[in-house]
């Protein structure tokens, strides 16, 4: 479907790929990592045709239909949500499919006719989303799609991707996301475009087990290449030795030496300051309300915040976890109710997009130097780099930053000199894989109290002890983790897969007239239980065996995936060329391979497809 082959690009002077190589085959799901300034965006470019590569070529296979979804900025346009979702000639089925996935985005039935200009970016993107899954196109390029979504959307986001019958090849730094969708992850990595089988988990051990083994390589190596020069130094000079030491002179100049692994970004070793120990109840509310306009967001809202929670708010996009935090800061005004800060409350308080409070004027290094209790400069300088500002960077004037760059800065003041109270909305956004790490590091051991809103499972995981779940005005807390959530609350069904169902014109069977069905036996009841029971087993085999198919699918391509890869690499080994008939032999068996991947992965669409129409009319 899509082949890089020894693509070099270099972009503002620095290289981002050499030699690279890359294979997108039918169905695949792939993931691209890497660290922010690796190249993705740049990649991105190029196989969309719209930057050309400096060698190499990126060829895309005739008639393939590609979809892309940029991480900001898709355009508006004069469009209604359902007109663009639909496309503006769409037939009733497309208007019905677009109405369900729209849902399944969290758009309302009276959001389907407003204008996309009435729409905030994030809304905007939302509906650019539902028309790519819309038009269902061969390659799905997606740049970040999570960053708008809630985590309601995002699990049936990730439901739908995990059946939809064409290619995926997503940036992404949602390591859930990642493990949920992806079975094959690519990463940038040292100019080169590593391939690694399975999902993001999987991936880290395949790294670990490379990166061991080359290590142990390069040791080996390098102890050859000792003695070897020990030799040198001590014969050369003897006539006796001089034809052996020159013999060993030529097998040095002919070694091709190996490279030691190179490290990923240094994990950040920095003991953060801990914050003044505050009262026990750190903050109440208590019949408060708060609109905006004629919108009620809040009505008669009860809370308590105790010391050393942890708590993450979740619930849909408009619910109201940011303006919660936003009165629990006290940044906006209550219209009535009572808000009641703790002994000694200090009050931390990080937005999505802060850039208020920076002086435009002084370099990222003194302005994060600027705290109450400033730290060593080479302290300050390791967890810059840590949120991605690293050598000669930490001069930079605020002034001349973008406003992630901003955010991160005040994220890293914040981290330097915390109150006891942080309150931290989207704190991820923004930040690459080892930034995130290095975030949740300097949190973890952390005595204050959060609270903090996230889309980012990874993050929640690592960090949350309780949960307050927003929708409708109502806050329920979960007195556990996000796992513990999931848990509770699975059991009591979905709103939005109602919702979804509906606009996509399912119809639900009628409930039984009960009232007016004859009165059974004892003996008629245990019949119709074994009936029951019986076709219960029935329909538990037809699952198992559809469950095995679909994992023998899974296993070839696999293997298929594997042998690929092995051969690919074949071919961009110098050596092979020696021997032409060798790159002949391999270039054959590797169209052998793609046709039968392609049968493979059509079997797997066919056996998934019906394992999920088995499901549902179960």
């Amino acid at each position: 479907m899509l082949t890089l082959s020894q693509v070099t690009k270099s972009f503002g002077g620095r290289v981002l790929f050499e030699n690279a190589a890359l294979q997108v085959n039918t169905g695949d799901r792939i993931g691209l990592i890497g660290p922010n300034g690796a190249g993705k965006s740049t990649l991105f470019s190029l196989l969309l045709g719209h930057d050309e590569p400096d060698e190499g070529r990126v060829v895309l296979q005739r008639g393939t239909r590609v979809g892309f979804l940029p991480q900001e900025t898709a355009a508006s346009s004069d469009h209604t949500v359902l007109e663009l979702a639909a496309g503006p000639e769409a037939d009733g089925r497309a208007e019905a499919l677009a109405k369900r996935i729209l849902a399944g985005l969290a758009f309302r039935e009276s959001d389907f006719e407003r204008p996309l200009a009435e729409l905030s970016g994030g809304w905007v993107m939302r509906a650019h989303l539902a028309r790519l899954l819309v038009e269902e196109p061969d390659l799905l390029l997606l740049d970040e799609p999570t960053n708008h979504l809630d985590l309601e959307t995002l699990g049936w986001f990730q439901n739908h991707l995990s059946n939809y019958p064409g290619a995926i090849l997503a940036i992404s730094h949602d390591r859930e996301f990642l493990n949920l969708i992806c079975r094959g992850i690519v990463e940038i990595r040292h100019r080169k475009l590593i391939r690694y089988h399975g999902n993001y988990d999987a991936c880290l051990e395949q790294k670990k087990a490379r990166d061991g083994q080359q290590l142990a390589a390069y040791r080996n190596q390098q102890r050859e290449i000792e003695r070897l020069e020990d030799f040198i130094n001590r014969f050369r000079a003897k006539a006796s030795k001089a034809a052996q030491a020159q013999d060993r002179i030529k097998q040095l100049a002919r070694m091709e030496r190996i490279e030691p692994p190179e490290s990923d970004e240094p994990t950040v070793h920095f003991q953060f300051p801990q914050p003044p120990r505050g009262g026990e109840r750190v903050m109440l509310l208590e019949g408060v309300r708060q609109s905006y306009g004629d919108k009620v967001v809040y009505e008669n809202l009860n809370l308590e915040i105790r010391r050393g929670q942890r708590t993450v708010l979740v619930g849909p996009n408009g619910a109201g976890k940011s303006t919660l935090l936003k009165i629990l800061a006290g940044l906006v005004p209550i219209e009535s109710g009572l808000r009641q800060p703790g002994h000694q409350c200090g009050i931390g308080y990080f937005a999505q997009h802060r850039a208020e409070g920076l002086d435009t004027r002084r370099s990222i290094l003194d302005e994060v130097q600027s705290i109450s209790r400033p730290v060593p400069e080479q302290a300050a300088r390791t967890v810059l780099g840590a949120f991605l500002f690293r050598g000669d960077d930490v001069f930079k004037p605020i002034g001349v930053l973008s406003g992630g760059e901003k955010s991160r800065v005040a994220l890293v003041k914040l981290l330097l000199d915390p109150p006891n109270f942080l309150l931290l909305d989207e704190p991820t956004t923004h930040l690459d894989m080892p930034s995130i790490d290095a975030l949740i590091r300097a949190l973890q051991p952390y005595q204050g109290t959060i609270v903090f809103v996230s889309h980012d499972v990874h993050f929640i995981r690592a960090l949350a002890t309780t949960v307050i779940h927003v929708q409708a005005g109502q806050t329920t807390p979960y007195a556990g983790g996000y796992d513990y959530f999931r848990e509770k609350t699975r059991a009591t069904g979905s709103a939005r897969e109602a919702t979804v169902a509906a606009l996509g014109n399912f119809q639900p069977a009628a409930p039984a007239a009960l009232s007016s069905a004859p009165k059974m036996g004892l003996k008629e009841m245990k019949a119709l239980q074994r009936a029951e029971a019986e076709a219960r087993k029935a329909r538990n085999a037809a699952r198992k065996a559809l469950e095995a198919r679909v994992a023998a699918c899974e296993s070839d391509i696999q293997a298929l995936e594997a042998r690929q890869a092995a051969l690919a690499a074949a071919l961009e080994d110098s050596a092979t060329y020696e021997n032409p008939s060798r790159a002949m032999e391999i270039n054959r068996e590797l169209a052998g391979v793609a046709d039968s991947l392609e049968r493979a992965h059509a079997e797997w669409v066919g056996a998934a497809s019906r394992l999920e129409g088995h499901d549902k009319a179960s």
